[in-house]
């Protein structure tokens, strides 16, 4: 029983074929077949009540394929003959329903990508949701179920959480991040896992941040190399604002700073000349004090001094613990790469026999 992953339409037809020549049934099909049901629905809503999951959208990109990284995770599961556990335990016919079970709580995301993953596994799965992405959620809720080819739904069970658990951590991080920076507004970084950009700025937007800059391509960032090399932060701006110009591109252009002198540098150099520059970066000007707290002294100074000419953006020492301290500065903007670099995970699981998991769930505290 081997089938390639490579070779493939969908998982369904792919596991048919390694099993045995009987045709695929549809969930809802009025032939015969085996059906298994352990998952108890005391309750759970009404399954008929789904809601929207794609309430909010991926962030654009001009070359990014969410579909190509779905497949990638998927044969990144399968190698070269695909799931040989389910091929030797669980008969082809075989019909399962399986719940979505949180064992924390958090802020819920990747709802949407789910159902993009369970329909390259298997358009025949059904999958209803009682959450969408950005709701909250608690420890123990029963939030969604996939019903259909049980080979299927635990095929697609580890790709489906693995995106999930990563993009619900980074969406409850934000969450937490962009309450405590009002007013200022909270953005992520570049700092994303490889592959995983647009996934994991998804998330940050699910979790009430904004996104910044998608990659090098859609913004002019001037960071300390490109001073170093360029001999200076107005000579950087100069460079930025003449190959623009040339080029007719329209974009926003970010120049990092890192003292009170480069700010003024930067200001003078826009009071003298016409320049695209539309926001300034303060970098470590968020200084660690040893009781644990942050001066914000300087971080004050420097936005006084920009008196709103530009948009200004706090860059450093950014934790959940600093950040509304950073937040009450008067900054527009706050950037912190531990959204997508340091997430934690959010603990979902999917469970066929949720009222064992949850029992097991109670034993260890998880659920």
């Amino acid at each position: 029983m081997m089938y390639s992953i490579r070779s493939f339409s969908n998982f369904s037809t792919a596991a048919a074929a390694a099993s045995t020549s009987l045709p695929i049934l549809h969930p809802l099909s009025t032939k015969s077949r085996r059906v298994l049901r352990m998952s108890a629905t005391i309750g759970t809503p009404n399954p008929r009540i789904s809601l929207e999951p794609m309430v909010i959208k991926p962030p654009s990109h001009p070359t990014y394929d969410i579909k190509a990284v779905i497949k990638l995770a998927l044969e990144e599961d399968a190698g070269d003959i695909g799931d040989v556990t389910c091929l030797a335990t669980i008969p082809v016919d075989m019909q399962a329903e399986a719940y979505f079970l949180a064992k924390e709580d958090g802020i819920v995301a990747g709802i949407a990508l789910a159902d993009m993953i369970f329909n390259e596994v298997d358009p025949t799965l059904k999958v209803e949701w009682y959450q969408k992405d950005g709701n909250y959620i608690h420890k123990g809720l029963k939030f969604g179920k996939v019903y259909g080819r049980a080979h299927n739904i635990v095929v697609a069970e580890r790709v489906v959480l693995n995106f999930m658990q990563r993009m619900s951590g980074i969406a409850t991080l934000t969450k937490a991040m962009a309450d405590a920076a009002h007013p200022a507004c909270i953005l992520e970084t570049r700092k994303t896992a490889p592959g995983l950009r647009l996934v994991d700025k998804w998330a940050v937007v699910i979790g009430g941040g904004q996104n910044h800059r998608m990659g090098l391509f859609d913004m002019v960032m001037i960071k300390d190399n490109h001073i170093s090399v360029s001999g200076g932060v107005a000579k950087a701006l100069k460079c930025v604002d003449q190959y623009l110009e040339q080029r007719n591109l329209q974009m926003g252009v970010e120049v990092e700073t890192r003292t009170l002198e480069e700010v003024k540098e930067v200001l003078d150099y826009s009071s003298q000349t016409k320049t695209l520059l539309t926001r300034i970066m303060l970098d470590n000007m968020v200084v660690p004090l040893s009781d644990g707290d942050v001066d914000v002294s300087m971080l004050k100074e420097a936005v006084e001094l920009i008196n709103g000419r530009f948009e200004t953006e706090a860059s450093g020492n950014v934790t959940l613990e600093t950040v509304h301290k950073i937040g009450q500065s008067g900054v527009t903007y706050i950037s912190s790469g531990a959204l997508t670099h340091s997430v934690k995970a959010l603990d979902i699981s999917l469970k066929i026999d949720t009222e064992l998991a949850l029992e097991v769930g109670r034993r260890t505290k998880r659920a």
